[in-house]
């Protein structure tokens, strides 16, 4: 079992890769340090906290493991090495991750010199009762499916009127099971829905350009947690520095909170998050929203084995103020009702579901009627609608509801891309509003109409600005760049299988 003090100590410096700087001969450290080895007491009291979480290293040497100790033996083969940061001031080990390695790979030195970017990954499996271990000393090739992306923060420009999604970011991982017109995102062992949070809040930070500090809320919607008793959140604020940090303590000053509400754990989420920032002395801070799953479903053959045509992997992060607004709400309506189609019982692994009744009266009853409910309120037609996003269970049931409420395919086909990344539960339709913010013109209206199983919907309308514009140049990590990208890996059914159920205890 691991123990929760060693996990602490490790997870609050690998995590983000935490490490000092002198500032009077610039020598470097990974692991924070008082003093510089060089300087010696003259640099006491000059040293400087720095982190290498958004940057760009190089990987020095490596070496094939083949036989690892029994934690990571579930990743074996894989390739282990050195990395180097700012041109070589400061080296240590990490494992490469997103490499299928096999026994008989003896061209690892091929990847010798080339740039790599940290991930947070899980660090080996761990015991059923033990605690999930994470670290960022894991490292994937920045020229290949994951790009380094440079993070800026900006001053704050302009105030809206309405608050709105300031910035956003998707995150799926590279390896996929294609069967059919259907492809869908599977995670790597080491990936679960904490890292795939983690990631997706990392690229929204990227793309809004906004302070981590001055994230005051963070929610994190799964039903794919890890845990039954433990957040995801307080993880993802830590490894994200969201808030102010209290370094002596080890405390960020945010408040993070889970959600679940089956696949509309983070849409529930988005009028709360705008909602705080219009709260007056709260306009210059921001909020964040998060929606990641590993979306659960029994093998094939199994009782609710159906659902693994479908499922997906992956997260979709927003991030809500009053600053440089590049999709102003413009309203919402949520319903609920008890109409049980979708379920997973504690200590069951696997979710359970209403057969014919997930479609009607669940899913589509829901869905219509929130959407139908807030244009009304808004007094609007589907020609007053640019982009309609629904949730995304298969490809059949958006395209009906979509048609039943007057919208036509060029409507709703561009929010449509279950059919790259499968059904990714929480992540489900803020992927495909992401998708929508990629190639949308300022002054277009967008309605999402969210669907969370035992059952209810959130529908939301957002109309576009200018800063939409100018922040695109900031996303290299798009969804289309996400679903046609030549270094996707495709795996069969039963590495597919192997993937999906991840690090367990070896």
């Amino acid at each position: 079992m691991s123990s929760e003090p060693i996990e602490r100590r490790v997870a609050y410096i690998g995590d983000r890769l935490r490490g000092s700087s002198c500032t009077s001969c610039g020598k470097e450290y990974f692991k924070p340090r008082d003093y510089c080895g060089t300087c010696g007491r003259e640099s006491l009291g000059r040293m400087k906290d720095i982190d290498f979480f958004y940057e760009e290293g190089t990987l020095e040497v490596c070496t094939l493991i083949n036989d690892p100790t029994n934690k990571f033996t579930r990743l074996s083969p894989y390739i282990y090495g050195i990395v180097s940061f700012h041109n070589g001031k400061v080296r240590f080990p990490g494992r490469l991750t997103d490499h299928m390695a096999n026994d008989e790979d003896s061209r690892f030195t091929d990847f010798e010199g080339r740039k790599v970017v940290p991930r947070f990954r899980r660090r080996h499996a761990a015991e059923p009762s033990g605690i999930v271990p994470t670290i960022s000393l894991a490292f994937s090739l920045a020229d290949e499916y994951y790009p380094h992306q440079e993070y800026k923060i900006s001053e704050p420009s302009k105030e809206y009127e309405k608050p709105g999604i300031v910035g956003y970011g998707v995150y799926t991982s590279r390896f996929r099971i294609r069967e059919g017109t259907m492809e869908r995102s599977i995670p790597f062992l080491d990936e679960d829905s904490i890292t795939a949070a983690v990631e997706a809040g990392k690229i929204a930070l990227v793309h809004s350009g906004v302070d981590h500090e001055s994230i005051c809320k963070v929610y994190v919607g799964s039903e794919s947690n890890p845990y039954a008793v433990k957040p995801i959140a307080a993880k993802v604020a830590q490894v994200l520095k969201l808030g102010e940090e209290c370094q002596e303590e080890g405390v960020q000053c945010v408040d993070a909170i889970d959600t679940e509400f089956a696949c509309k754990a983070a849409t529930s989420m988005f009028k709360d998050a705008a909602s705080l920032v219009y709260y007056p002395g709260f306009e210059q801070l921001n909020t964040l929203v998060i929606g990641a799953d590993n979306s659960q479903s029994a093998p094939r053959g199994e009782p609710g084995g159906e659902l693994d045509l479908f499922v997906g992997y992956g997260g979709g992060a927003f991030i809500f103020g009053k600053y440089d607004v590049i999709a102003q709400f413009e309203g919402w309506i949520s319903i609920t009702s008890d109409t049980p189609d979708f379920w997973r019982r504690d200590t069951q692994a696997y979710p359970s579901h209403g057969g014919r009744f997930t479609g009607e009266p669940a899913y589509f009853k829901h869905v219509t009627k929130a959407v139908r409910k807030l244009m009304d309120h808004l007094k609007l037609t589907p020609g007053d609608v640019d982009y309609f996003v629904a949730h995304q269970p298969n490809a059949a049931f958006p395209a009906r509801v979509a048609a039943n409420l007057g919208f036509k395919e060029e409507q709703y086909l561009p929010g449509l891309r279950v059919s790259n990344f499968g059904n990714t539960y929480s992540g489900c339709s803020p992927i495909g509003l992401a998708a929508i913010l990629d190639v949308a013109n300022p002054d277009e209206r967008i309605i999402v109409g969210s669907y969370g199983s035992g059952a209810g919907s959130d529908a939301y309308s957002f109309i576009t600005t200018t800063q939409l514009i100018n922040k695109r140049k900031r996303q290299r990590f798009t969804i289309n760049y996400q679903a046609d990208n030549r270094f996707l890996t495709h795996v069969d059914y039963a590495t597919y299988r192997r993937l999906k159920d991840g690090m367990q205890a070896a």
